[in-house]
């Protein structure tokens, strides 16, 4: 009886609690350099370091549990989505921490030791267990697709895709079917996209 008594009073406990610790999103009216911004979420389950350094607009969504780490500076463009489970960084020991071996906490200014910046170009989309690497440039209006390895610099409206990622598409020739049975979206998408 005690068992099941204890079962009761620790669902109760927890589905009580579950409201202060389930994921939810967080409407965000300033940006991390203290300008207003309309319309911005962030899961509250993502983790951003260097926040000073990253840089958001209006329109912007970052789903949950994303790994954000912006020490060289990250820019996302206006209406930017970045989904779930992403990891976008700005600094990368994966190469030097071979070169050094045991011997790498000894050293500074570690060669192999990727750092750079990464912009995100407008009304882009990041699609889920995507890993953006240092130094990488995004143009506008693109998509990466789910699982992506993404270094280097990309064009507007591309689909990007694989490890490592390139651009295996064109999002305006993904949008034109939707754009010719709406005509009414025309004015609204060329307002960004010229």
């Amino acid at each position: 009886m005690f068992k099941r008594i204890n079962r009761s009073l620790s669902y109760r406990l927890s589905k009580f609690f579950r409201f202060m610790t389930k994921p939810r999103m967080l409407g965000i009216r300033k940006n991390f350099q203290g300008k207003s911004i309309e319309d911005t979420s962030i899961g509250n389950t993502t983790f951003i370091d260097y926040p000073e350094n990253f840089v958001i607009w209006n329109h912007t969504y970052i789903g949950h549990h994303n790994f954000i780490e912006a020490s060289q500076g990250i820019t996302l463009g206006e209406g930017c989505q970045i989904t779930d489970f992403v990891s976008i960084t700005t600094h990368s020991s994966h190469i030097s921490i071979r070169l050094y071996g045991a011997q790498y906490s000894k050293h500074s200014h570690h060669k192999g030791y990727l750092r750079g910046s990464i912009q995100i170009g407008a009304y882009s989309f990041v699609g889920p267990h995507t890993v953006i690497m240092p130094g990488t440039t995004i143009g506008k209006g693109s998509i990466v697709s789910a699982f992506s390895y993404v270094k280097g610099n990309f064009p507007d409206f591309a689909v990007i895709s694989g490890n490592p990622a390139t651009v295996t598409g064109d999002t305006r020739e993904l949008d034109k079917a939707y754009l010719e049975e709406n005509p009414e979206l025309k004015v609204l998408y060329e307002s960004w996209s010229k």
